[in-house]
C-alpha cells in the first residue's frame, strides 16, 4: 500500500518510471477483468490502455478517494458499460433500419410533396377573388352542385360555372411549378 502511494505520488510529478510499474502491474488484470464484460481481448486491452492514457494525461489533478486498483476496477467497468450501451443502441439503430421499408422514405418524400402543395394551395387560394374562392371551395371542398351553389348565392347556375373556372384557371397559373413536379413524378413511376 506505501509503495502504490509512493508511485501515485510519483506519477502526479511526472514519473515515466513510476507511470511504467503501476501499468505494469495492473495491465493484465485489468484485461481480464474487462473481459468478464465485453468477451472481446483487443476491445478490453483498449480500454485498459486508453484509461492509463488518461491517468498520464491527467497525473497532476489525479485525486483517488478509494484504493488505487478499485478506482482501476470502477473505470475499466464503467468504459465497458458504457461500450455496452453504445452497443445496445448500434444494434437497436441496425434493427430499425432493417426493418424500414423502402417505401418509407418514398412517403417521405411523398408526404413533403403533399405539405408543400397544401401550403402553396391555401397560398394560392388566399390570392382568388373572393367570389370565385367562394364557389370553387362550395363545389370542390363542400361537394355541391353548381345548381346548389347558384341557389345558395343568389346568382345563376352560369354564374358559378364562370366563377369555378375562372377559379381554376388562376390555380393553375399559382401552381404550375407543381404541375411540372407531378408530371415528373408520374413519368418516374413504374
Amino acid at each position: 500500500m506505501k509503495e502504490e502511494l509512493y508511485l501515485l505520488e510519483e506519477l502526479r510529478l511526472g514519473n515515466q518510471v513510476a507511470f511504467t510499474m503501476l501499468f505494469r502491474k495492473y495491465y493484465r488484470d485489468l484485461v481480464i477483468f474487462g473481459g468478464n464484460f465485453l468477451h472481446d481481448k483487443d476491445l478490453c486491452e483498449d480500454i485498459v490502455q486508453n484509461l492509463f492514457l488518461k491517468l498520464w494525461t491527467h497525473r497532476e489533478k489525479l485525486e483517488i478517494d478509494s484504493s488505487f486498483k478499485s478506482f482501476l476496477l470502477r473505470s475499466v467497468q464503467n468504459s465497458c458499460l458504457d461500450e455496452l450501451r453504445h452497443r445496445k443502441v448500434v444494434q437497436e439503430h441496425e434493427n430499425y433500419s432493417g426493418l424500414m421499408d423502402p417505401a418509407d422514405h418514398q412517403d417521405t418524400e411523398d408526404y413533403v410533396l403533399y405539405s408543400d402543395l397544401k401550403s402553396s394551395l391555401d397560398e394560392a387560394m388566399e390570392k382568388l377573388p373572393v367570389v370565385c374562392r367562394e364557389a370553387f371551395q362550395l363545389n370542390r371542398f363542400e361537394g355541391m352542385k353548381y345548381k346548389e351553389i347558384a341557389d345558395r348565392l343568389h346568382v345563376s347556375e352560369r354564374t358559378i360555372e364562370v366563377r369555378i373556372g375562372r377559379a381554376i384557371g388562376l390555380l393553375r397559373y399559382y401552381l404550375k411549378a407543381f404541375f411540372i413536379t407531378i408530371i415528373a413524378l408520374l413519368m418516374n413511376m413504374k
